[in-house]
This record gives structure tokens, C-alpha cells and sequence, in this order.
């Protein structure tokens, strides 16, 4: 049966597969081109799945933000190596999926996965398309989508960390230099009212049982204790920390200056989370070496 050149290239558009290969699944279709994207993707399946067990520790955070500057979505997409997450195909995909989070505002990452991108793919059938095209594993890992009634401070350093700031009050710049301190700082909290109370008293024991061993009397070493762990506290908490750009301002200082108040935040590292496996080339080009050699008689 003749297949036309362009049913083969919507297909490669369709599949991220190679010429030969869409060709060969149109042959096998009879030319349809819905069975045949089926068909490739079955194939593609099997190609993603075996790559899955790979570590994905690398990759990129893409912020993406509306036109009124009030919500914005931050997504981590990623990847085995470096070298990939330099790569454009890649990089087009993660902000690709940044763009689709802000508009659509999928409830789950599965829904995120199951939403269409501008080509009629779902995101899921772009990443296993992309996996084969590539040849690493690739994960969309995690999104998030932040909205503010005053100002949303969104700030991506490089394409490592990435972070989002709902700002009541306040105005873009300060927004914007909120979002930069929590990518720089990581604080874990918004505030010490928000910090678990098993958190809490897991510190006090730990600084109770430091101070005792200084040799202080009871009465005393109470008062150490509880003027350490507000300092301590302070310093995991966005409203406590010092001001990257002025360190003699803590946050809540200058939240209070500006009259406003941060009503949430996000923040995502690259691979923040995610063991990597340690690979000990040297050990592997050896084994190599010894399984090319041929055995001597």
C-alpha cells in the first residue's frame, strides 16, 4: 500500500518516533493514522517503562506567569543528565507544561498528565514521545499554581530554583524581592505559628539537653533555652529570617514597613528529594573493557 509523505510526518510530529518506524506502523494500519499513532505509542510504552527505573534527578523549574501578573504556576520536569536539560526539545516541553498548568489549573499532577498541549497531545503522550525520541527517563514531578489579590512575585534562578509569593499589600517589587529571598533562603515555614509542635519540641530537647551540659543552674538554663529556640525557629521561617538584600531587616520587619503580608509561598529545587545513585565510572569502564576482551587459552 502507498503511504503518502505526509501522513508519515504528522506521525513523527504525533510521536517524537523516527521516519522508518512511522512508517512501518502506517503500513501495518492500512494508512490509519489514529490506529497507527496507537500503535506507536505502544511501542513507546514498552521503550518508557524500561527507562522508568532510571533516576531523574536533573532537569529544570519553569515559572509561567498571566498576563495580569496575579497567578503564575511553577512545575519541576525531569531528567537523567545535564546534558539533556540543556536540551531545547526538553526545554520547550517544561515550560510547554508551565503554560498548560496556568491555564488549565489541574486539580492533580494525573490531570495535569491527561491535559492537551497546543499539538492535541496529552502531556503524558509527549513525554513517552519525548522519552524515545531522547533516550532518558523523564518525569513531570511536581506543580503548583499560586494566585494573590495584590501581587504574585514569581523568580526562577537559572533553571534550577524556582519560587512563588502571594503578596497582600505591598507592591510588585517588594513581590518580586520576596520571591528571590525564598529561592535563596528556603525557609520551611511561613511563620512559627506554623511550625509543627513535634518540631518544636524536638528542638527544645535538643537545645535542653546542650545547655544542661553547661553546667548551669535549672532556672537559667530555661531562659537559654527558650531565647536559642526562637533564634533557631526563626532562622527556618520566611517571617524571621534576615533580608537577602538588607541582612540587618528580618522579613517580618519588612513585610511590617511595607504594610503587607505574604499570604503563601512555594519553592522548587531540582531534585530536591531525590536520592541519586552514585556511579562509579571508572568501576564500570573496566567491566566493559573486561567483557570486550577476549578470553586467552
Amino acid at each position: 500500500m502507498n503511504i503518502t509523505a505526509d501522513a508519515v510526518k504528522q506521525l513523527r510530529e504525533r510521536t517524537g518516533a523516527g521516519m522508518m518506524e512511522c512508517k512501518k506502523a502506517l503500513v501495518e494500519t492500512k494508512g490509519d493514522l489514529d490506529a497507527a499513532a496507537d500503535l506507536m505509542r505502544k511501542q513507546g510504552l514498552a521503550k518508557a517503562d524500561k527507562k522508568a527505573s532510571r533516576v531523574a534527578a536533573e532537569g529544570v523549574v519553569m515559572a509561567e506567569k498571566s498576563a495580569d501578573a496575579k497567578t503564575a504556576a511553577l512545575v519541576e520536569v525531569n531528567c537523567e543528565t545535564d546534558f539533556v536539560a540543556r536540551e531545547a526539545d526538553f526545554r520547550s516541553f517544561a515550560q510547554g507544561v508551565a503554560a498548560l498548568a496556568l491555564t488549565s489549573k489541574p486539580a492533580s499532577l494525573e490531570a495535569l498528565l491527561g491535559a492537551k498541549l497546543p499539538s492535541g497531545e496529552t502531556v503524558e503522550e509527549k513525554r513517552r514521545a519525548l522519552i524515545a525520541k531522547i533516550g532518558e527517563n523523564i518525569s513531570v514531578r511536581r506543580f503548583t499554581v499560586l494566585s494573590a489579590t495584590d501581587h504574585l512575585g514569581a523568580y526562577v534562578h537559572g533553571t534550577r530554583i524556582g519560587a512563588l509569593v502571594a503578596v497582600k499589600g505591598g507592591d510588585a517589587a517588594l513581590a518580586h524581592d520576596l520571591a528571590m529571598h525564598v529561592a535563596a533562603s528556603n525557609p520551611k515555614y511561613l511563620n512559627q505559628a506554623q511550625i509543627p509542635a513535634d518540631v518544636v519540641a524536638k528542638e527544645r530537647a535538643i537545645l535542653t539537653e546542650q545547655a544542661q551540659g553547661e553546667g548551669k543552674p535549672p532556672e537559667i538554663v530555661a531562659k537559654m533555652v527558650e531565647g536559642r529556640l526562637r533564634k533557631s525557629l526563626g532562622e527556618i521561617t520566611l517571617a524571621g529570617q534576615a533580608f537577602v538584600k538588607d541582612p540587618d531587616v528580618t522579613i517580618e520587619k519588612l513585610l511590617k514597613g511595607a504594610k503587607a503580608e505574604v499570604v503563601a509561598y512555594e519553592r522548587f529545587e531540582v531534585g530536591a528529594g531525590i536520592e541519586k545513585k552514585q556511579e562509579d565510572f571508572v568501576a564500570e569502564v573496566m567491566a566493559q573493557v573486561s567483557s570486550a576482551t577476549p578470553a586467552k587459552h
